[in-house]
């Protein structure tokens, strides 16, 4: 049988319908208005509906989410560090938790419980990851200071890199490719990364967000694009 693949990102969902390693299909689906989370929903019920499958691996990049070390073991907190970050709502969000051994760092993150019921109920092997979990296990960090930055649909996640630890991972909403540009200018200032001695990685939609990486170019001379996401070739969503 089949396999699905599922992204959720801002007020979207990408999926990719698998045999073996081999993607089938592939889809993307953005709702831009205020009824956005009950139209992803939607969506994604009537694809549940209408095939079946051996197996779901699900993805959430969605910005509602903490970073503590690895081993942090106090659970019952989780909704109260992520409201740090974002608003919570413990009655329609599911707490879950993703480590990172690679670099020893862990997420507590939420999804609607609506869809997180949705995917449970149907009793087929299932999986669940953090966007950013997955981002770093992907990365082939160096000795040196670094940027890595995911672009998405309307969204980025970005990682700051010394000598291979984590100082720093961000998942923003962007609207403005102008005001990202600002917000890593600003967050290199904070910590102390200068721009002439930070390599910079970008992965994703890159040809989507092409403004922002050419104006990006202007500022930093050590910058690669390490992958772009065509079709049936998802960075996030490989492997």
């Amino acid at each position: 049988m089949q396999k699905l693949s599922l992204l959720f990102i801002k007020d979207g969902l990408q999926y990719q319908i698998l045999k073996n390693k081999t993607v089938l299909e592939e889809h993307g689906f953005y709702a831009e208005d205020a009824a956005a989370q009950n139209s992803v929903q939607e969506k994604l019920k009537t694809l549940l509906e209408t095939k079946k499958f051996s197996q779901i691996s699900v993805i959430s990049a969605l910005n509602h989410f903490t970073l503590m070390p690895e081993g942090f073991a106090q659970h019952d907190l989780g909704y109260d560090l992520i409201a740090f970050n974002a608003p919570v709502n413990r009655d329609e969000e599911e707490l879950m938790l993703s480590v990172n051994k690679k670099f020893g760092v862990q997420f507590y993150y939420t999804m609607p419980k609506a869809i997180y019921s949705m995917i449970k109920g149907l009793n087929i092997p299932a999986t669940f990851n953090f966007s950013g979990e997955k981002f770093l296990n992907s990365l082939q960090a160096r000795n040196q200071k670094e940027i890595h930055i995911n672009l998405y649909h309307n969204q980025c996640e970005f990682v700051a890199l010394d000598h291979k630890k984590v100082i720093l991972y961000n998942n923003l909403d962007v609207n403005s490719e102008v005001d990202f540009l600002y917000f890593i200018m600003f967050t290199l200032s904070k910590i102390e990364f200068g721009i002439a001695e930070t390599s910079f990685f970008v992965y994703g939609e890159t040809t989507e967000n092409e403004t922002f990486i050419s104006e990006l170019r202007k500022f930093v001379k050590k910058i690669r694009i390490v992958f772009d996401n065509v079709p049936k070739k998802n960075f996030v969503m490989a492997g």
